[in-house]
């Protein structure tokens, strides 16, 4: 560990070489690389976080620039996969943190087995559902985590300690309705209300890994980058009968078949299956030839049919985003017709 590299941070009075140390053996596990996971991810490898784990399944695209700091045009135009994005350039900023990029959809199937060994879980998602899946996850294995969520000029964040706080389950006990919540899609979002989320689970999560958890903010942190301000709202202890907390009931966990999910911020639908059904993307471009216009990177394949007809992006586990549609039934049409299974 390089003294001079951190000598500012160690000068911090609650910090110091001790707190360092332990930064620097930690093992973090971040839950999507897209805006507010770019900026924890930034934060946390200068900090010199010891391992950080990267998992997202979607690739850099010209309106992420805007909010998503550690891509750039050379990216979009690679067609290069966050995470691999992500490493790439975190990996010239320290080279002293271990960096895996795993591009991947996370899902009840195979959340626990991304989880394992890790000291925290940071969430970067743009998904309700996928919070859901990680908060059943980290309490089941008893790993904190902590959430963010930006929309428009707000964010919230939520630190939860298995068994000490709250879980996301028992401050949000309903999941909203489909469609009666604002998203990026529909009410945009701007990168300071980003950075400041970001900036929060970055803070948090030095506490954490330092054991400074007297420290923690101790409830949920709501603040408006428009109007600059922000409130804490303490939540207490575990609600009582909550069913991941107290029950330990995790439906989420171990789901299987073939989903299909919208992404935030654009008309498009992922598809995916669940545990994953590999695709061979060189033997797909084959077969697809002739059919539209092809291009095949080591990451990802892109589709669009001839005549114009809604584009896909086909991943080597299997996933396609469907551009160009929200409904379900739609992408996974699409999704049988050209990649077949």
């Amino acid at each position: 560990m390089s003294d001079d590299r951190y000598a500012r941070q160690t000068r911090f009075g609650p910090l110091g070489n001790d707190a360092q140390v332990r930064l620097g053996a930690a093992r973090v596990v971040l839950v999507g690389c897209g805006a507010l996971g770019s900026a924890v991810a930034n934060g946390l490898v200068r900090a010199g976080v010891g391992h950080l784990t990267i998992l997202d399944r979607d690739y850099v695209e010209l309106s992420n620039l805007q909010r998503q700091v550690l891509f750039d045009e050379s990216h979009v135009a690679d067609d290069l996969p966050k995470a691999i994005a992500a490493s790439r350039v975190l990996a010239k900023v320290n080279g002293e943190v271990s960096l895996e990029p795993v591009v991947v959809d996370v899902h009840g199937g195979n959340v626990e087995d991304l989880f394992a060994g890790a000291d925290l879980v940071i969430d970067g998602t743009d998904s309700i559902e996928t919070r859901g899946i990680v908060n059943e996850a980290a309490v089941k294995l008893g790993i904190s985590w902590i959430y963010g969520g930006v929309v428009g000029s707000t964010g919230m964040s939520m630190t939860v300690i298995p068994g000490e706080t709250p879980c996301l389950r028992c401050v949000f006990p309903h999941a909203p309705a489909p469609g009666s919540l604002p998203t990026c899609q529909t009410a945009g979002v701007i990168g300071p209300a980003v950075e400041a989320v970001g900036a929060i689970q970055t803070v948090e999560a030095m506490k954490l890994l330092t054991g400074h958890r007297s420290s923690l903010h101790g409830g949920l942190v709501t603040l408006d980058m428009w109007t600059v301000k922000m409130d804490t709202v303490p939540t207490g202890a575990p609600r009582t009968g909550c069913p991941v907390c107290e029950r330990r009931e995790f439906p989420g966990l171990g789901t299987t078949g073939r989903q299909a999910v919208s992404l935030c911020g654009r008309d498009s639908m992922q598809v995916s299956s669940h545990p994953p059904a590999p695709v061979d993307l060189t033997a797909l471009a084959r077969r697809l030839d002739g059919l539209g216009d092809v291009r095949l990177t080591p990451f990802l394949l892109r589709f669009t049919p001839s005549p114009l007809g809604r584009g896909l992006t086909v991943f080597p586990d299997g996933r396609a985003i469907v551009h160009d549609t929200t409904e379900p039934s739609v992408a996974r049409a699409d999704y049988a017709r050209w990649v077949g299974h």
